[in-house]
């Protein structure tokens, strides 16, 4: 099944995701994810990445789950917010790339002077 974002609103603290489920019949079913604003902040986690955090849950979800809303719970965020710390570790451990400095003197912008040496 593939889900397309189609809205979203706010909800006392929670913005709503609104999502449609397309099947391989082409049957659309509509889907909420809510995830609590003021718990987002707690882990780092940008407004922007929501929409994308709320669909992983719903692709998540069995082929037998009727439910069709779900929560962006405090557990998910913590396990994206470790799995984010961890590729930002390893992404500073990579040795610096080095970067080639080329020596442009006077002898390259003047080709007679190239040639006096």
């Amino acid at each position: 099944m593939q889900y397309v974002l189609t809205g979203f609103s706010h909800e006392m603290g929670f913005r709503v995701f609104s999502f449609e489920g397309v099947g391989k019949d082409h049957a659309r079913t509509e889907y909420n994810v809510k995830a609590d604003l003021a718990v987002i902040r707690r882990y780092g986690i940008r407004v922007q990445e929501l929409p994308l955090l709320c669909r992983a849950i719903l692709e998540r979800r069995g082929e037998d789950d009727e439910r069709r809303t779900f929560t962006f719970a405090e557990a998910d965020m913590s396990l994206h917010a470790n799995v984010c710390a961890a590729q930002a570790l390893t992404q500073r451990k990579r040795p610096p790339r080095r970067s080639f400095v080329h020596d442009t003197g006077d002898s390259t912008r003047d080709p007679a002077a190239a040639r006096r040496f």
